[in-house]
């Protein structure tokens, strides 16, 4: 059913914990299966240097924010915004589809967090920008009634 990727994530998660004074944090959450995930983003120079998750959910939940978190550290903030759910799958070696949503939310999360950096430091640049429509929630992968827009997915 999950792949021994998702299994090692859920069991020794990577990046667990809050980041004291984040530069920024991004909260997320599915009102029908439960899921809650808040990213924690420590920036530098553009770069995301460290980042920290703490999810409340579902296994693959759990493996999705770890996963997420392990492909944008160390990266700049224009590839953690290109960040897909699609890519945290891939890298996951798949996900069960009634699972896709986790995938999701963890993409979210990282937008969520990087929207509050860009908005905590006044930022309005064409990043900034882009990041702004990216976090307009779009739930074009997972099968559920979406409680951020209210969508049927």
């Amino acid at each position: 059913m999950y792949s021994e990727k998702v299994m090692d994530h859920f069991m020794n998660p990577r990046n667990v914990g809050e980041i004291e004074n984040a530069d920024g944090v991004g909260e997320v959450g599915n009102a029908k299966c439960g899921d809650i995930m808040k990213m924690y983003l420590k920036i530098e120079n553009d770069v995301i240097v460290d980042v920290k998750f703490k999810t409340f959910g579902c296994g693959a939940a759990i493996a999705t924010s770890s996963m997420a978190t392990e492909l944008v550290k160390g990266r700049s903030l224009e590839e953690a915004l290109n960040l897909t759910n699609k890519a945290v799958v891939e890298a996951l070696d798949g996900l069960p589809p009634v699972k896709i949503h986790c995938s999701v939310l963890a993409e979210e999360a990282i937008k969520a967090a990087l929207l509050d950096y860009y908005d905590r430091n006044g930022i309005d640049n064409d990043l900034a920008k882009r990041c702004r429509a990216a976090n307009v929630h779009s739930c074009d992968s997972c099968d559920d009634h979406c409680s951020t827009c209210g969508k049927d997915c």
